[in-house]
């Protein structure tokens, strides 16, 4: 076992602590095996599915991590988010368990699912034009002050990596009660925070693990980032049908860690993509978005030589338009 790194922005420790905070609140979600999709990637697979997570995405875990640590004064004032949608539900939802009010800040053109599910957990929603001149953390920025309320930011924050990162150590624990151990992971990166604690948890326990961020291609900024060592931009003419995974560029502190404990970053095409969610469907009978499908897209189109070893993919959420999915089914 390695000692992890003191000096990253998120610890072993802030792991480790995150999941005694979410144990009995969070699910604790299977590592399931599939003989025809191994087939199909040519290796062994495990599949981490938050679509089975509490709000249907690993985001719950994060912000329950950074609310339910929030003093009474905080929490009773409530809780402020941006999100286009898995980030918001998972912030509405912790903030119900801890008992404060949320505002979130979505773009209008967020799946009405996601609105609906986050209204559903009693936030206030506010819109904005994803496209328009003021961007959603200046909007968030604004009226954290006018309300007094609590910033809970969706990946640039110890808590919610700590939070998210238990996904990692879950799995460590999962495939060590099989006597297994990971080779190499694969986890959707939007703003890295996912990324940055799953990778932190798993290089404490196997150093020797490879551990890739997969992006939709045109938001492949990590990967850029992570080959050219320094944080790069999402062009922004680029387009994907992947809602979730639409960050404009890695977040500071999660790039710290990424660029530090990442082998490297894939980018799949939304056609990719959209095999993967009906692959899903077909043999694991669970329900991805198509933010949540990339790392099983890469698998199936071969990015990378999983022929040997241990491969998880991590399956981030599964709040997907029901109208969409059903499109995505009827052409696979």
């Amino acid at each position: 076992m390695a000692e992890h790194s003191t000096d990253l922005p998120v610890s072993y420790d802030d792991i480790a602590s995150a999941a005694q905070v979410l144990h009995g609140v969070a699910v604790r979600t299977p590592l399931l095996e599939n003989k025809a999709l191994n087939e199909l990637a040519g290796g062994r697979l495990f599949f981490k599915p938050e679509p089975l997570q509490v709000t249907g995405s690993f985001k719950f875990r994060g912000a329950y991590n950074h609310i339910s640590r929030l003093d009474a004064r905080a929490r009773k004032a409530g809780v402020i988010a941006y999100s286009s949608g898995n980030h918001a539900q998972g912030v509405a939802a912790a903030a119900h368990y801890c008992g404060a009010p949320a505002l979130i800040v979505m773009p209008e053109d967020a799946p009405d699912v996601k609105k609906r599910g986050t209204a559903a957990w009693g936030a206030e929603i506010i819109t904005y034009d994803r496209w328009g001149s003021e961007p959603r953390e200046a909007i968030a920025e604004r009226l954290c002050l006018e309300r007094g309320l609590s910033m809970v930011r969706p990946y640039d924050d110890r808590l919610i990596m700590a939070g998210q990162g238990t996904t990692g150590l879950e799995i460590i624990q999962q495939l060590a009660e099989q006597d297994l151990t990971p080779d190499r992971v694969l986890v959707p990166c939007g703003g890295g925070g996912l990324t940055a604690g799953v990778a932190t948890a798993i290089k404490h326990h196997r150093p020797e693990a490879e551990v890739y961020t997969v992006e939709p291609m045109g938001f492949d900024d990590t990967a850029r980032s992570l080959a050219s060592s320094s944080r790069q931009s999402v062009d922004p003419a680029a387009n994907s049908f992947c809602d979730a995974l639409l960050a404009p560029e890695p977040g500071p502190l999660t790039f710290q860690v990424n660029a530090r404990l990442c082998s490297g970053g894939l980018a799949v095409s939304d056609a990719e993509v959209a095999i993967a969610m009906a692959a899903a469907f077909s043999h694991l009978k669970l329900a991805v978005e198509p933010g949540g499908a990339v790392a099983l897209a890469a698998a199936l189109a071969q990015e990378l030589d999983l022929a040997n070893g241990i491969t998880v993919i991590v399956l981030s959420g599964g709040n997907v338009d029901p109208a969409l999915f059903a499109e995505v089914l009827q052409k696979a």
